[in-house]
């Protein structure tokens, strides 16, 4: 059995996604939630799923290291990063060698990088006139966005839609690959 933990800021629609498609998994579990908002949705979706949920706060994560003896208490095996917005600290990389893996809403190497997360990628590419956008699943490293990719999945962008309608497009994406990747990788390591 591999443990997975989801680390997450947000309302946790991805996180989401990955629970349901990995309840038919079974040799993947997903073990802990992980958040560093008090009142993100995700907190409420791990509750609904009978998942355990961790707070953690800024200090503990960059001026501990208790974050693992966390990790370690539940056998985790993979975190997924599923709209955590905090970059991830040398300690944690180390300890999880390419096994720490996040979801870009757009086609990294573009609109990657500090401040580019959620409808700020999506206004960027609707001002950069893309005709293409998509996300990208990478392994994390010690700088935003710049991990070894993993896969990369493309949506046709119509001169008339709005970032929310890019944000959509890319977020049905999102839900369809992030769980299928993530099985692939686990079961394969």
């Amino acid at each position: 059995m591999k443990n997975i933990a989801i680390f997450a800021s947000g309302g946790g629609s991805n996180a989401e996604s990955i629970i349901h498609y990995m309840k038919g998994i079974d040799d993947i579990n997903i073990s802990l939630i992980i958040s560093n908002k008090s009142k993100a949705g995700v907190l409420k979706r791990a509750y609904n799923h009978g998942i355990d949920a961790h707070l953690i706060s800024r200090s503990s994560f960059y001026e501990s290291k208790e974050i693992l003896e966390t990790l370690k208490e539940y056998n985790i095996d993979w975190i997924i990063l599923a709209g955590f917005l905090w970059l991830v600290p040398a300690y944690l990389i180390d300890a999880y060698p390419e096994r720490i893996l996040n979801i870009h809403p757009a086609l990294l190497p573009k609109y990657g990088g500090k401040g580019m997360y959620g409808m700020n990628v999506h206004k960027a590419v609707k001002e950069n006139n893309e005709i293409v956008s998509g996300m990208t699943i990478h392994f994390v490293n010690q700088k935003y966005d710049e991990g070894k990719h993993v896969f990369q999945a493309t949506t046709e962008i119509n001169p008339e839609d709005s970032p929310e309608d890019i944000a959509a497009k890319v977020l049905k994406l999102e839900h369809k690959y992030y769980p299928q990747v993530i099985h692939h990788l686990v079961q394969s390591s």
